[in-house]
């Protein structure tokens, strides 16, 4: 017999405290439950036309998915079981290394307020406001390859402030723009 929606539930009905007793068997009771729902689900969804759904058939397609669950929530305790703290908490900063990233924060913004108007507006659209080149060259009323233009300069300016930092010169002190 072909399984219809009303034949689905009368078996969800009569087979469901059978089946999350296979199935906590299996993998314990807390998810039992899920798992019959898992089955009963993927039959409705997939295979209601093609089989003949009877309680055995159930059961076993409880134990398939019961023995999948137990080997996939296995593997996933064995691997977060091997990572360690550090793998997963945030790096502590030191305070030296706090102050030099304000240090080269304030120099990129120096960097910033130096540059043309126009390259200046670009390049924040773009890094903060998240706006396209198009819509800096609409808003700018420029073409978009003097956008390109004058967001490239603005990199390479930043880009110099940020090689002063990671390369200091040979006395130990960030370059610094005299």
């Amino acid at each position: 017999m072909s399984a219809n929606k009303e034949e689905l539930e009368k078996l969800y009905v009569t087979e469901r405290a059978r089946l999350q007793q296979i199935a906590s068997r299996r993998i314990g009771p807390v998810a039992a439950p899920d798992i019959v729902q898992d089955v009963f689900a993927a039959v409705l969804a997939k295979a209601r036309e093609h089989i003949t759904l009877t309680p055995s058939y159930l059961a076993r397609a409880t134990r398939f998915v019961a023995i999948s669950h137990f080997r996939s929530e296995t593997r996933r305790k064995a691997f977060f079981g091997r990572i360690t703290e550090e793998q997963y908490a945030p790096p502590a900063v030191l305070p030296d290394q706090a102050v030099a990233a304000r240090e080269e924060l304030q120099c990129l913004e120096q960097v910033l307020a130096r540059l043309p108007l126009r390259t200046r507006q670009a390049f924040m659209l773009n890094r903060f406001h998240l706006c396209t080149y198009d819509e800096i060259a609409h808003g700018l009323g420029v073409s978009y390859s003097t956008v390109e233009r004058e967001i490239a300069k603005a990199i390479v300016a930043c880009q110099s402030v940020r090689q002063g930092h990671r390369n200091p010169a040979v006395g130990g002190t960030p370059a610094t723009d005299e």
